[in-house]
């Protein structure tokens, strides 16, 4: 009988030793620090609903602050464009901007912000979620030691701001335009003088006629940047982003020495400012495209069909060289492009039905 009982709390005891440290664990605080690629007051990036302070809000009442966040603002702790090799060496445990920025490490990243002519907000949570999308882009960035994690969305972007009228492919020849991404790539093609310049500093570039157009973001956040005040002409195809994703990204390192359930809330919370920030685009980007053309004096049309077509015809090129140089890319493209191919089909019966009939019924 003492040998049994001997026994019993013996077994008791080891799995006590056992537990005890994944008790600890769980009940450990971390404090992390997140960059950003935008300005510490930057409307739906860093502040509002489903923003980067948002997410941090969130995450540190869901995990009852035992994860809390210090946020950042570009150049507060690091320039902007330095957050992905920040969070790749250590020094800060996240950053939060877009996957785009960062095409010089990967061309495939662009695949998780927007691609020219591609997936909508719908289409691209379908491919993220349920398609194989964040599999892939969490196996681009694996070798850079970084987790990344889609947690926001404008929905479909303007064309951009424009002094002088677009009528033909010619009229792009000698423009000089703020650009990111892709599209400046392809606006290259077609003898536009593309340009990366911080949202700061789009207003007094084109005001000064440093630049001749802009592209940002919407009407809601172009308006707070005041662009309609220095171009009249406003053009509303989003065809270089339809759906333009935000990334946080966080150091590999530091992401697996977090219990499960802080891994949970934080994926959650990402998922939940996902959704939310596309909902507040859509509300304040109606009432400011409204404010804009009935106060402003704005001329906002779509672009001409032989652009569109141009500029499409450069898009195609341009990804088939990238996907011919690297097989990464490659296999991001052809992932990306075969649910295209699917949600497009399906949307021809779904959205396109609701947008072109019944809402005009």
């Amino acid at each position: 009988m003492r040998r049994r009982e001997f026994a019993k709390f013996a077994a008791v005891g080891a799995i006590g030793a056992v537990a005890a440290p994944a008790v600890a664990r769980a009940q450990t605080t971390f404090n992390w620090k997140m960059t950003s690629f935008y300005g510490p007051n930057a409307a739906f990036y860093s502040t509002g609903p489903g923003s980067a302070k948002d997410l941090i809000s969130r995450i540190e009442a869901m995990s009852n602050g035992r994860l809390k966040i210090q946020f950042y603002g570009a150049g507060e702790l690091i320039p902007a464009a330095e957050g992905f090799d920040a969070v790749s060496s250590g020094t800060v445990e996240m950053n939060y901007a877009n996957s785009y920025f960062w095409t010089g490490k990967s061309f495939a990243a662009q695949y998780f912000t927007a691609v020219p002519f591609g997936l909508n907000f719908q289409g691209f949570n379908g491919w993220y979620y349920d398609g194989g999308g964040a599999q892939l882009w969490r196996e681009v960035y694996d070798r850079f030691n970084l987790v990344p994690i889609l947690c926001g969305n404008t929905g479909v972007q303007m064309t951009g701001w424009f002094r002088k009228e677009i009528k033909t492919v010619d009229d792009f020849k000698g423009v000089k335009m703020r650009i990111p991404g892709l599209a400046g790539r392809v606006y290259r093609e077609l003898g536009v003088d593309a340009r990366l310049i911080a949202p700061g500093e789009i207003f007094p570039n084109l005001e000064r006629g440093v630049i001749d157009a802009a592209e940002f973001v919407g009407p809601f956040l172009d308006r707070q940047l005041g662009l309609h005040k220095v171009a009249k002409y406003y053009y509303t195809t989003g065809w270089h982003e339809m759906a333009t994703a935000s990334e946080l990204i966080v150091n590999k390192a530091a992401w697996n020495k977090l219990p499960n359930d802080l891994k949970a809330i934080v994926e959650n919370a990402c998922a939940a400012c996902n959704v939310i920030s596309e909902a507040w685009c859509q509300k304040n980007n109606a009432e400011a495209m409204e404010d804009l053309v009935k106060n402003q004096g704005i001329i906002a049309q779509p672009l001409p069909d032989d652009v569109v077509k141009a500029l499409r015809v450069a898009t195609d090129r341009i990804l088939a060289e990238a996907v011919a140089k690297d097989p990464v890319t490659k296999k991001v493209h052809t992932s990306y492009m075969a649910y295209k191919a699917k949600y497009d089909a399906w949307a021809d019966l779904s959205e396109a039905v609701y947008h072109n009939k019944i809402r005009r019924a």
